[in-house]
């Protein structure tokens, strides 16, 4: 079955691309030769990874999915949440965003958080969701070198390493994104 799965982000498209089963084609956006950025209008990530996935179903007349993905912090109120990419500028830097982020909780002790994705599948003119939650806690500082986004902050539940510490088989065991995804497999392997 081929597939398109609507990212430019190349971390992400690894980190699924190293998931996906035998029997499977996936492609992305620039497989497709599309380069703008992707719309994201939506204030939940259900919404977001709807509208990344049915701007590509609709344009391309391709079976894709899509996903969002947030960092939510109890302490923050589920902040950055939806604006998790833009949340220390519209430049998307990670450095400000993870900068951002500590200063917030400078001084508070609850650092509960929670990375949430959601999947949007387009398939055969239907729409299916899927969600991945992590759960775990910020840490003070930025450990680790690998990862992407607020990996170097956030520690999962029952570890001692941040997702930037893990190498990618470790963090494909466990991350929010993998279980979501694992959800879709499974949904295309008893199609």
């Amino acid at each position: 079955m081929k597939l398109v799965f609507a990212t430019q982000n190349k971390n992400k498209f690894i980190e699924i691309s190293k998931l996906i089963p035998k029997g499977y084609e996936l492609s992305n956006l620039l497989d497709l030769n599309f380069h703008e950025e992707l719309p994201e209008n939506q204030l939940t990530l259900e919404g977001n990874a709807s509208e990344k996935a049915k701007f590509v179903y609709d344009n391309f007349s391709v079976n894709c999915f899509a996903d969002d993905t947030g960092l939510e912090i109890e302490a923050l109120n589920g902040r950055p949440g939806v604006f998790s990419a833009r949340y220390g500028g519209e430049s998307k830097n990670p450095e400000l965003n993870i900068l951002k982020v500590l200063n917030e909780l400078k001084g508070i002790a609850n650092r509960n958080a929670q990375f949430r994705t959601v999947i949007s599948l387009w398939l055969n003119d239907k729409e299916y969701f899927f969600e991945g939650i992590v759960k775990g806690e910020i840490i003070k500082e930025k450990i680790g070198s690998g990862g992407f986004g607020y990996d170097p902050i956030f520690i999962p539940k029952g570890y001692s390493k941040s997702f930037a510490e893990m190498n990618l088989e470790e963090k494909n065991k466990i991350s929010h994104r993998a279980i979501a995804f694992n959800k879709l497999k499974l949904f295309l392997e008893n199609l």
